[in-house]
């Protein structure tokens, strides 16, 4: 993995090419080609002349769209893309442009230039429309949730999701529900180890991929969340029919990125593969939403022909479905599409983090330790009460904010500025999709004091505060920022570190082999191959 930098450089990778190119430079199979070629080493602040200069001098991939989509398919970019932003920062600096088929972005890494663009959003955030996701709605005349809408209307539908999934209050009734899966997750993992593992009774221990478990422990804890029930995934025969979900969840993440450079309607119109594998994917993850939303329904009906007091249903949370159809402030069609998304984007995004985190905590043992201490003492307090757990558990959430520092779910946050704004002593257009790079950021040693290592301990620490110069505080965007961060964000956090502190209250982690997981994009970053962990029972 190429780290960055350097005090005189931005990347160390390739220091031959860690040059600031000037107008019109271009990046040609790794080699550098502009007018002037390269003017000097190091992040530029402004041009030689003291002028601000154009859009059009921003340093570039080419120009030519289509040119460089034939490139990002011929070279497999898709799968990489995370890697190719990285590559291409070394060689150009700290900002360049891109064209690849129907899309432009510019794109930077720097938190000084990714505050200078959220000051920028204005009251109705807007980032980058997923188009294949849109036009699936659009031809299957579903309404669009959150995710897919933009302005007035956009801000509306949020503010009444917030107070069901992002408010405190909403945090304090879904967490029981949260910690009863993890809970749960754990006492089917002791027994799968006792069964299968090897060693003495009760101190055995098992080395497996705990990909597939983790899939199903998001989508467990997910539904119990959003539709106030268990759906049974850890019995010992979990439903097809919710394996079929998770598989359409990957089909549908994995046919994203290709079809964001391409125009959507015209594949529809010509029966692309791609396109139709997309379409059936979005449909089975429709159809298993709407199966469940049915019932809740019903059960909602049922209720309220019994009598029962509102939104009780006994006194029972009735998850955020049952929270939103009984105060009745939204149409049944957006609670439908809301609800949907919430679903198909709560699985691999949770249990994808998880993977690397057993890693990370596996072939890091004294980290290990350190928050498993931590975690003993606080959930010996607490009482059984799982927020005040993880309250007093800081590195818990340290570890999470580090697994996602090193490998962010989703690879950007963009944003289109509402005013004219300078990047870098470039003049950036206000309308202009600019992409902020999670994965070069996090790895940045202009940004994170030694940044390959795992150290959940950076985030609580005061001297990381303003270190390497930087006091605007954009270094962990995971979940986005403002207004339009991610709307599972306070589940995904929550579930995330649930399933941690259990399972290093329950077992020792470690790993045979230590080198780096080499890593692939979807729509999200994650393993090529998932890692084989060591549970052993404590």
């Amino acid at each position: 993995i190429g780290t960055c930098g350097s005090r005189n450089r931005l990347c160390s990778v390739a220091p031959q090419r860690a040059l600031c190119v000037t107008a019109a430079g271009t990046v040609v199979d790794g080699k550098l080609e502009g007018r002037k070629g390269a003017e000097s080493a190091g992040v530029r602040k402004s041009g030689v002349d003291g002028r601000v200069r154009s859009f059009d001098e921003i340093p570039h991939t080419g120009r030519n769209g289509w040119v460089n989509l034939v490139k990002f398919w011929r070279e497999d970019r898709f799968r990489q893309l995370h890697k190719h932003m990285e590559k291409t920062f070394n060689t150009l600096g700290p900002i360049y442009r891109e064209h690849v088929g129907t899309q432009s972005s510019v794109n930077i890494m720097l938190p000084s230039d990714i505050s200078e663009l959220f000051r920028s959003e204005g009251l109705h955030p807007r980032r980058m429309t997923l188009q294949p996701w849109a036009t699936h709605r659009e031809t299957r005349h579903h309404s669009k949730g959150v995710f897919l809408k933009n302005g007035e209307e956009w801000r509306a539908d949020r503010l009444l999701l917030n107070k069901e999934v992002m408010m405190s209050a909403a945090v304090k009734r879904f967490l029981p529900l949260l910690d009863e899966v993890a809970r749960d997750f754990c006492r089917m993992l002791r027994a799968k180890v006792e069964r299968e593992g090897r060693g003495e009774e009760g101190r055995r221990s098992l080395t497996m991929d705990p990909s597939p478990d983790l899939f199903r422990f998001a989508l467990e804890a997910s539904c119990h969340v959003i539709y106030g029930e268990r759906i049974g995934l850890f019995s010992s025969s979990p439903s097809l029919e919710s394996q079929k979900f998770i598989w359409a969840v990957e089909r549908m993440l994995a046919t994203t990125p290709p079809l964001l450079y391409l125009p959507p309607r015209l594949l529809l119109r010509i029966g692309a593969p791609l396109w139709t594998q997309h379409a059936s994917a979005w449909d089975h993850i429709f159809t298993h939403a709407e199966a469940r939303i049915q019932r809740g329904y019903q059960q909602l009906s049922s209720s309220h022909g019994r009598g029962a007091e509102a939104g009780a249903a006994g006194g029972r949370y009735t998850g955020v479905l049952g929270q939103l159809m009984e105060k009745g402030q939204l149409s049944l069609d957006l609670i439908k599409a809301n609800i949907t998304e919430l679903m198909a984007g709560g699985v691999d995004t949770t249990a994808v983090p998880l993977q690397f985190a057993l890693f990370e905590l596996g072939r890091n043992p004294k980290v290990q330790e350190r928050v498993r201490q931590q975690v003993r003492v606080s959930w010996a307090q607490a009482g059984g009460d799982p927020q005040k757990a993880l309250q007093e558990a800081p590195l818990l959430k340290g570890t999470v904010k580090e697994i996602l520092r090193l490998y962010p779910v989703g690879t950007t946050v963009q944003r289109y500025p509402i005013k004219d704004i300078v990047l870098q002593n470039y003049h950036v257009p206000a309308g202009t999709m600019v992409q902020a790079c999670l994965y070069p950021l996090g790895r940045s040693a202009e940004v994170f004091e030694d940044p390959l290592s795992f150290n959940p301990e950076r985030w609580s620490s005061s001297r990381e505060e303003g270190q390497r110069g930087d006091r605007t505080g954009f270094r962990s965007l995971a979940f986005g920022f403002g207004a339009r961060q991610c709307v599972g964000r306070r589940i995904a956090e929550n579930e995330l570190q649930l399933l941690l502190m259990h399972v290093l209250l329950s077992f020792h982690l470690s790993v045979s082999y230590t080198e780096d997981i080499s890593t692939t994009c979807t729509l999200i970053l994650q393993p090529e191959t998932p890692p084989r962990i060591t549970f052993s029972k404590l």
